[in-house]
């Protein structure tokens, strides 16, 4: 059983900064890539930032390219996100998930497993 938990969402500012964590935990899905995915309200679930395994590739979305900044942990299963410059577009829930392919998450937005979701509020 695999288990992804997210954390450090909540309220900020226009111009602000966030930084989300996933933990992993249960079956060892070291190996996976992670990636995080956003759904603000009335609006499907889209692709933010993915990690391949080893974190020598990343790719995100266009519309957060320069503003965050994934990262990934090994010794402690985990997965950031650092959220800088936030604006009030970027309010959603954040999904971490784990599968093994950047492509096919960033394309079709499947993944293997899903974290439960943390919101992020950002205020004009």
């Amino acid at each position: 059983q695999v288990q992804l938990v997210e954390s450090g969402g909540g309220l900020v500012q226009a111009g602000g900064s966030l930084r989300l964590s996933c933990a992993a935990s249960g079956r060892s899905i070291r190996f996976y890539v992670k990636g995080w995915f956003r759904q603000a309200p009335g609006k499907e679930r889209e692709f933010v930032a993915a990690i391949s395994w080893s974190g020598t590739i990343t790719d995100y979305a266009n519309s957060v390219v320069g503003r965050f900044i994934i990262s990934r942990d090994h010794a402690k299963d985990t997965t950031y996100l650092q959220m800088n410059s936030l604006k009030p577009e970027d309010t959603a829930v954040y999904f971490c998930a784990a599968h093994d392919s950047i492509a096919t998450m960033k394309q079709s937005g499947e993944s293997e497993y899903w974290g439960q979701g943390t919101q992020v509020t950002v205020s004009p």
